[in-house]
Formats: structure tokens, C-alpha cells, sequence
């Protein structure tokens, strides 16, 4: 134990660059393989394709030493023991994981093998994956004593990716024979026997030396399963805080108090009880959906995994129309929109929210200034710059003129705007926040109208209740109705992931 392993990477995304990184960090021999040429020379110049945090320093501190980043397949699979399959695995029309990249990768693999090799399963996959694998190796006519399939899933939040991985919840080895789980054991072993965490230039998270990483063995069935239930779990405690935020704001409660209380509880915990306008980003949105076609062609029902992603899809149609309560008509308004990317941390777009409210904006006729710190090159590829689409240099002068600031993604710096700075800039003092970054009292000293998710909004000019509901928009407050929840409550507290 304890030993080196000389390890391939397959694919250089927000997976396979920060686990070739990482294990080049725990003292493996690595090869980071991707066939984008551009992105290849790109790692290789020293540049990095996405944003993460602590993820520069592993580069500048690994690569050609204990990390190379090669186009160079059939060597790298040669000279390596394990090869972690980590390339994308897109969701396809009917809901079912599109795994046409993990077989050509498997089928490369094959004609490159030139002894016993250990295929791990690092991109997200349905249960029998493993199984498929093991057949595309046969098929390409490799003797079954010369591979073993394992499965280990990574649990990775973009933006602490690198600490995730180095700091694990758990190390899930889904293995169906003794000797592929010992080599993933011995990979494993730095953090699970705590050496990595005694070391003095480790990089410091919640475990330690007299806390190491735990590692569970599995099936590989269970750990592709572990997985998928995972994720659909924490997708559907996101729905649920949600659903529970629009049913407290109908009835002037605070979903951040009912979020608290529950939370306390041991079994329930506070982590994603976030009210917002809901998850986004690559994982769960197609998550759930495998999960649920997974289970549909075990003859499964699994209904409550459809009611999650249509409470997830409501909740910016609940977002958008407060948006609509706070400036009447959208035609010729311009409005000011904080964050693109689907949380804060990250510079991923994909299936974000904040995009789709945009979007939402400019067909009704809107003209939208943006601003992410680092989003938004990735942004212009779909939201692409044009007359009613600006891209601003910052939160201030995206506001400048503004009739309503937006607040769209959980950035910290959201959270700590000067706001007096801002309602200076503004035209008319209105912020949406689907963030729930400030506290409602807070904002109503500064002068502000002010609406956010499952709380009661502070309008110095109240919506009438036809209004309200025929725009299907909760009570709002005002200084006179409730002044309780116009007292200050403290500092906006920063995002959570």
C-alpha cells in the first residue's frame, strides 16, 4: 500500500482535469488524455479550460512531472494501470444517458491493451454500464483475465471540486472482483490511511490525518446506483425547500426560518434546503432524468423523481412572474441581471437558470445588462451579445439606469453589494432577488423594493390584490402591514453551494 500508480485520465472536463489533477496531488503517475487538440495545447501552455478553485495551483504544481496531458491514447493506456473513463454522457431525447463517448473511448482502450488493465467508470452512468463495458472489451476479442470494469463515481460540486476530491464525503468502489478493489485501494490509500492530510503542503479541507477519507466497497451495480440516487435525493431536496418556499410566502411565512428549523433536525440537515429558482448545471438535471428512465425500464415507478424536475421547472415561471408583479410591462424596460453561470463558483452555464430567465427577458422585450465574474465567454455562446443583450464590466454599471436589478446566481460578491452605491445607479430602486442573498428588512432601510424567494416582499408601493393575483404573486409588505419582518436581521449572509 502506498505505492504509485500509473494512471490515465480519459477527457479533460470539470471531472477528468480535476481528478487528474487530484491524483497527481495524492503522488500517482498521471497522463491526462483528451483528443481536442486545442484544448491539449491549451493545458499544456499552462492555460486551464474551466474554472475551478485551487485547480491552477495543482496544474502549475504537477504538470509535466507527475501530470502530462497527451492526445496520445495508446501510449498513455500502455504505459498505465488503471484507466478512469471520464468523457461526457450527455442526456439523449428519451431521458436515457447518451453513452456513445464512453463506448468509442472503450473501444480505443482495447486495441491499446498489452496487459492486465483496471477500466474505472469516472463519468456519470446508468446501472449495467459495467456490464456493456465487459462486453465491448470481449467483443474486441481481449481475454477477460486481461481486465477488470469498476465503478467510481464522483460526488463533485463545481466550484469546490478539488477540495471534494481530496476531502471526500466518501470513495464509493463499485468492484466485482478482489483484484481490481485492491489497486483502487491502493490509488485511494493516501487519503484513506490519512498520509496526504499530515503532509504540510496539503491542501486543507475538513479531513485529517485523525479523520482520513472513508472508502466504501461495493458492487459495481450499487456504486453506479449509489450515484444516480444521490443526486436525484439531493435534486429532490432542492424541489422540496422550493415548493415549501411558495407555499410560506402565500401565507407571509419565511422559508430561511422554516429552512433553519427543519435543518436542526439530525435526520433532515441543513445542506441544499437553499429556496432559489431552482438546480441547474450538467448533473442534475440529467441525473434525474436517467435515474427515471432507468427505473421505467425496470418496470419501476418512480413518479416522485417527474414531480421533482416539474416543481424545478415551475420555479422560474414563479421567479419570472415576480419579475413582471415588480415592473407592471417588460416592453422597453431595461433591466439589470447578476450571474449567468448555474451557481456561484463556477463558470458552467449549462441547463442554468439565470440563462433562461434572460432569455425569458429579451422575448419580452427587454433590454437586459449582464454581469458573472467569470461566466460570461461561456455565456456569449448561447446568450451571443446583440442590441438588447449587453455585457457589462461589473454589478454597478450593469445597474446603471436600471428599472429592476435581478440577482441570479449565488455569487459571495452579489451578497456584499455597497447599496447605496447601487440605488445611486439605478432608475428605480427595485431588486428581484432569486437568491435569497439579503435580508428583506435590510433592504428596505436602504430604500428598496425589495422581492425574493418564499419570504414576504418590502414595496414602498403596494401591489394591489387583484393584481397580485392574477400574476400569481404572494403578499406583499409594506412598513405599515407587518413591521416585524422590516426589522434589520442582521448582515446578508453569503451563498451556500
Amino acid at each position: 500500500m502506498g505505492e504509485a500508480v500509473k494512471i490515465t485520465v480519459v477527457g479533460s472536463g470539470y471531472v477528468g482535469l480535476v481528478a487528474a489533477a487530484c491524483f497527481a496531488e495524492m503522488g500517482h503517475d498521471v497522463i491526462c488524455v483528451d483528443n481536442d487538440e486545442s484544448k491539449v495545447r491549451l493545458l499544456n501552455d499552462g492555460g486551464i479550460p474551466i474554472f475551478e478553485d485551487h485547480l491552477p495551483i495543482l496544474l502549475k504544481k504537477h504538470l509535466n512531472s507527475r501530470l502530462r496531458v497527451t492526445g496520445d491514447l495508446h501510449s498513455a493506456v500502455e504505459q498505465s494501470d488503471a484507466i478512469f473513463i471520464a468523457v461526457g454522457t450527455p442526456q439523449g431525447s428519451s431521458g436515457a444517458a447518451d453513452l456513445s463517448y464512453v463506448e468509442a473511448v472503450v473501444s480505443q482502450i482495447a486495441r491499446c491493451v498489452n496487459g492486465y488493465k483496471v477500466l474505472v467508470e469516472k463519468s456519470t452512468v446508468p446501472v449495467y454500464t459495467n456490464e456493456w463495458i465487459t462486453q465491448c472489451m470481449l467483443r474486441n476479442r481481449i481475454p477477460r483475465k486481461n481486465f477488470d470494469v469498476v465503478s467510481n463515481p464522483e460526488f463533485l460540486r463545481e466550484g469546490t471540486a478539488v477540495i471534494d476530491f481530496l476531502h471526500p464525503d466518501r470513495i464509493v468502489v463499485g468492484a466485482n472482483s478482489q483484484r481490481s478493489e485492491r489497486l483502487l485501494r491502493q490509488i485511494y490509500e493516501t487519503l484513506t490511511s490519512g498520509r496526504y492530510y499530515a503532509k504540510g503542503d496539503s491542501l486543507p479541507g475538513p479531513l485529517s490525518a485523525e479523520k482520513p477519507a472513508t472508502l466504501l466497497a461495493t458492487s459495481a451495480q450499487s456504486a453506479e446506483l449509489i450515484k444516480h440516487a444521490s443526486n436525484a435525493f439531493l435534486a429532490m431536496k432542492i424541489s422540496f425547500i422550493n415548493a415549501v418556499a411558495n407555499l410560506a410566502e402565500s401565507v407571509n411565512g419565511d422559508v430561511e426560518e422554516i429552512a433553519a428549523g427543519m435543518g436542526l433536525d439530525s435526520r433532515i440537515g441543513a445542506k441544499f434546503l437553499r429556496a432559489g429558482l431552482g438546480y441547474g448545471g450538467s448533473c442534475f438535471p440529467k441525473d434525474v432524468a436517467a435515474f427515471s428512465w432507468v427505473a421505467q425500464q425496470q418496470g419501476i415507478d418512480f413518479h416522485i423523481l417527474e414531480e421533482v424536475r416539474k416543481i424545478n421547472a415551475r420555479q422560474q415561471d414563479v421567479f419570472f412572474n415576480k419579475v413582471r408583479s415588480a415592473l407592471w410591462t417588460l416592453r422597453g424596460k431595461k433591466v439589470a441581471a447578476l450571474g449567468l453561470s448555474f451557481k456561484g463558483g463556477t463558470d458552467d452555464v449549462r441547463e442554468s437558470p439565470a440563462i433562461d430567465i434572460v432569455k425569458r427577458l429579451l422575448d419580452g422585450g427587454c433590454t437586459v445588462s449582464v454581469y458573472d465574474p467569470v461566466a460570461m465567454d461561456r455565456a456569449k455562446a448561447v446568450l451571443p451579445p446583440s442590441r438588447d443583450l449587453h455585457y457589462t464590466a461589473g454589478p454597478y454599471t450593469a445597474a446603471e439606469g436600471a428599472d429592476a436589478l435581478l440577482i441570479l446566481t449565488d455569487w459571495a460578491e452579489f451578497a456584499q453589494l455597497d447599496l447605496s452605491r447601487l440605488k445611486g445607479t439605478m432608475r428605480f430602486p427595485i431588486i428581484v432577488d432569486g437568491r435569497n442573498l439579503y435580508k428583506p428588512g435590510h433592504m428596505f432601510e436602504h430604500g428598496f423594493s425589495y422581492l425574493s424567494i418564499g419570504r414576504p416582499a418590502v414595496d414602498r408601493i403596494p401591489v394591489s390584490t387583484e393584481r397580485r393575483l392574477a400574476l400569481g404573486v404572494p403578499n406583499v409588505t409594506t412598513a405599515f402591514s407587518r413591521p416585524e419582518s422590516l426589522q434589520p436581521l442582521g448582515d446578508a449572509g453569503s451563498p451556500t453551494s
